[in-house]
């Protein structure tokens, strides 16, 4: 990494949202970023009704900006999907705001938030989204995501990761609404449920921190355990990324490191379609590090080739770094006789896709004295420690 003033614009026009992010590469710690970043959340979508409110009074306003009411402190109002248009109370319009006063936070559905909401009409129902400054965003992130009670390089680590993944998001949204969503397919968030006084800490000491790689902003996607070693991205998805990198992971130790999960022949079949009963279940090819990428599965009543992504849904199971153990009842050598097997058993490594950051990993890492700059860059290869500077 190098100090100075070394300016890499990132992007300038998003969506019809206008402003400027550079980065700024540096050595030591600098000042914060001097404006904020808003983040748009999805917290509902296409819901048929969405229970609204604010802490203080909030006032309600169109998609234009007119006021249309006032909500009462502490009150909510249901507000529901009506012809095309949001309806609240007496007042329908295309698209509605709830915008608290003071400090007051937003209720969405069955929790608090920070920033302010906006009801929309999609897809037949009603899209919650909150607004929200990225670094408010976060404190709930990192609770959801870790334990805010883990050591605080590792809860740093996640707030750089957490930063980067939701801004190239925003870089990459393809809908004009919003830029994630609340769940794990973007990053969970809860809102002031996950808050706490770790995650506050680790989130105001890397302030405006990312990780960059050629001037842009990372994809910086993170899992729980990989179960000893990550992969290389394009092995899991598609596109080959330098900083993606498949490394030895530190997650020995791990709840997840290794689990096991046991299916009767029934339960399993009654899960995948198109076999009849299954007989044998077998990789057809994995990665280098043993994740499945395609499983032959052979029934009574025919075969297919499943991708390990696809097995891990309908089995449910933490990953698709697993292995299948056909098991028998009775007595016998099911090799002689040609017994077919009772039940299998799914040995398995690891929680998650397994590509960049593993969070055991984080967290092991940073008992053993390891600072959060350091398990960025084992995690994220190339990559470089930059901040954003929003104007």
């Amino acid at each position: 990494m190098q100090s100075g003033v070394f300016f890499a614009s990132v992007f300038s026009t998003l969506k019809k949202r206008y402003f400027w992010i550079s980065l700024l590469f540096w050595l030591a710690m600098v000042a914060p970023a001097q404006a904020a970043l808003i983040l748009r959340v999805a917290v509902q979508d296409g819901a048929s009704q969405v229970k609204v409110g604010s802490s203080t009074k909030a006032a309600i306003r169109d998609g234009s900006g007119r006021n249309l009411g006032e909500l009462p402190a502490n009150s909510s109002q249901s507000a529901q999907f009506r012809s095309g248009t949001v309806a609240i109370g007496r007042w329908a319009a295309n698209q509605v705001w709830i915008e608290p006063t003071g400090n007051g936070y937003v209720w969405i559905g069955d929790r608090w938030y920070r920033g302010r909401t906006l009801l929309v009409p999609q897809k037949g129902g009603l899209t919650a989204i909150n607004y929200v400054d990225i670094e408010q965003y976060l404190y709930s992130v990192l609770g959801a995501e870790m334990s805010g009670n883990w050591p605080q390089e590792a809860l740093k680590a996640q707030a750089v990761a957490a930063r980067s993944y939701a801004i190239h998001q925003r870089m990459k949204s393809e809908t004009d609404l919003y830029d994630v969503d609340s769940t794990q397919y973007s990053q969970v968030y809860k809102g002031l449920q996950t808050e706490s006084s770790g995650t506050y800490s680790a989130v105001d000491a890397t302030a405006g921190q990312v990780l960059a790689y050629n001037g842009q902003i990372i994809l910086a996607a993170f899992h729980s355990a990989s179960g000893g070693h990550t992969e290389n991205v394009e092995d899991v998805w598609t596109e080959p990324l330098p900083y993606l990198r498949a490394v030895p992971d530190f997650d020995q130790g791990a709840p997840v490191y290794q689990w096991k999960e046991n299916f009767s022949r029934a339960q399993i079949s009654s899960k995948i379609s198109g076999v009849g009963n299954v007989i044998s279940m077998k990789p057809e090819r994995t990665t280098a590090h043993g994740s499945v990428l395609r499983m032959k599965v052979v029934g009574d009543g025919g075969s297919r080739v499943m991708t390990g992504a696809d097995l891990r849904r309908v089995l449910n199971l933490r990953s698709t770094r697993f292995t299948v153990i056909p098991q028998y009842g009775g007595g016998g050598n099911p090799r002689n006789s040609g017994q077919a097997p009772t039940g299998f058993q799914v040995a398995g490594k690891g929680f998650g896709h397994a590509v960049g950051m593993s969070q055991w990993g984080a967290y092991n890492l940073a008992r053993q004295g390891y600072g959060y700059q350091q398990i960025l860059l084992h995690y994220y290869r190339g990559a470089t420690l930059a901040r954003i500077a929003v104007q």
